[in-house]
This record gives structure tokens, sequence and C-alpha cells, in this order.
């Protein structure tokens, strides 16, 4: 398709993810989310390409905001169920995070998502609320929910992680 007067454009940029994910090794997952909020870390490239944000930061409860916009768009003129999976994703893994210590991480064993209803770019700002379910040493049950600021469900997503232990980052 040739560009024309329709033709849209973003760019986007973003920090060194491996410096990232060093200022994690150096402190427990509460104190880095601390960090990112308070600019003194950046973000991870995935929240500058989706357009998520940080609202609130609290021991086992990290609230991202995003607008549904047009670059979310699929092919049927609504936004991608892609959009509310990865931030339902991330807000529970970022959750989960916030309550391990520094050298403890995480990764997603598996995730399902249910969508409720369809989200555009009049949708206005969504939010997530995720709860823990259950954290053990070795495997975590959470939980989340993605709203619109009249509070309407959107979608809902359950998660069981993997606890990890972190290592540095082979030169």
């Amino acid at each position: 398709m040739a560009a024309d007067d329709t033709t849209r454009q973003r760019l986007i940029t973003w920090g060194d993810p491996l410096g990232i994910r060093e200022a994690l090794l150096s402190m427990g997952g509460l104190a880095f989310f601390h960090a990112i909020a308070e600019g003194r870390v950046s973000l991870p490239p995935m929240m500058h390409l989706m357009g998520f944000r940080i609202i609130s930061v609290a021991e086992g409860h990290i609230v991202f905001e995003a607008d549904p916009a047009e670059y979310h768009y699929n092919p049927v003129g609504v936004v991608h169920g892609g959009f509310a999976a990865t931030l339902l994703d991330s807000a529970i893994g970022c959750s989960l995070l916030s309550r391990l210590p520094e050298g403890v991480s995480f990764t997603t064993l598996e995730i399902k998502v249910s969508y409720l209803r369809t989200a555009t770019g009049q949708t206005g700002p969504m939010h997530t609320e995720t709860t823990i379910l259950s954290l053990g040493r070795r495997v975590a049950s959470v939980e989340s929910r993605l709203l619109d600021a009249s509070g309407r469900l959107y979608a809902t997503a359950s998660s069981t992680c993997l606890i990890l232990r972190l290592e540095p980052a082979k030169e």
C-alpha cells in the first residue's frame, strides 16, 4: 500500500534494556518499581512501545494505565486483544515482582485471558487491578482485571508464574 494522506507515523525511543535488568539485580522488586516511577530507572521498552504508564506502586500492587489508540487496532477496526493481554500480563508480572526480594524474579508459565468487551480509541484510559492469590517458594498464582475509567470490565487474566533466581548477564 502506497503512502498517502491517511498514513500515520509514530516514533518510539527507549533506554538500554540490559541496564534496566542490571538495576533490577541490584534491588528488590518494590524498590525497582519505585525507581522506575520516580524516573531513576528507565521504563522497559515494551511500556514505550505499547504506551503503558505506571500509576501507582505498592507491595503486590502495580497499577498500569494506557489509552487504547488507533495504533493498537486490528483489521476489524477495534483494539487488538494483544493490547489487553500485554497490559494484563505486565500488571501480573510487575505486581508479583514487587513482592520478590533482590536477586529473585519470575517467568510466566501460563496465562489465560478472557475478553469481555471491545475497546476503541474512544474508550479512554484503561487501568489494571491485580491480586496475588498465592506466592510460594517456586510458584505464584496471580489475577488481573482491565477496566475503563467508569469501572467497566473489559478483560480478565489469570496466570501461573515460576519464581527464579536471577544471575548477572554474561559478558
